[in-house]
């Protein structure tokens, strides 16, 4: 886990760190970073064909007309010492050979969660957990929604009490700067024990 400094000419020393954003397919990965990002996020997304049909469950995604085949990029500055850069994951399973090479580095992830669908984060959250990178989980609510309470799906994760447990919304600013914010202080709690 590494945090990279540089005084960038200021005589202030200025900090970044890697986060990863990810989750099932669907989840809002490419939302979240596009609505946290302070640059035009750099979106890798293909349109879905037909051969993806039969794969790619759309019943909760109607309306999904692209894919992330690569990765989403995009940054936000936390303080004016504090860089985040963030990478998305892809969420189909064909994609997750990427996963490593995305993850190296990062100080963390954000693992987002339907909870309509929770058996889709059951990956993402095992691939942290034998990681032993910090991670939190974000319920992401669909339509204002949140079925499901943090200590519910905690229990049906079958996650400790040490990873963070949020409800967000992918789409507001607010709630995805919150929950990095949630991530780097976690991560640095993380890293003194």
């Amino acid at each position: 886990m590494d945090f990279a400094s540089s005084s960038g000419g200021t005589g202030r020393a200025t900090t970044s760190a890697k986060i990863v954003v990810a989750g099932g397919f669907g989840v809002g990965k490419t939302t979240f970073v596009g609505a946290v990002s302070e640059i035009n996020p750099l979106r890798t997304e293909a349109v879905m064909t037909s051969a993806s049909a039969g794969i790619d469950d759309l019943t909760h995604t109607g309306d999904k007309t692209t894919t992330t085949v690569a990765m989403d990029f995009g940054r936000i500055t936390l303080d004016q010492d504090l860089i985040l850069y963030l990478f998305g994951t892809p969420g189909q399973d064909r994609f997750w050979f990427m996963w490593d090479d995305l993850v190296r580095g990062a100080i963390g992830a954000v693992v987002l969660v339907d909870t309509r669908r929770l058996a889709d984060c059951f990956p993402a959250v095992d691939y942290f957990e034998n990681s032993g990178l910090p991670f939190v989980i974000a319920l992401n609510g669909f339509d204002g929604h949140q079925p499901y309470t943090p200590e519910e799906v905690r229990e049906a994760l079958q996650i400790g009490p040490d990873a963070p447990i949020i409800t967000t919304d992918a789409r507001h600013r607010a709630d995805a700067k919150s929950g990095l914010i949630t991530l780097v202080e976690h991560a640095l709690m993380a890293r003194l024990k």
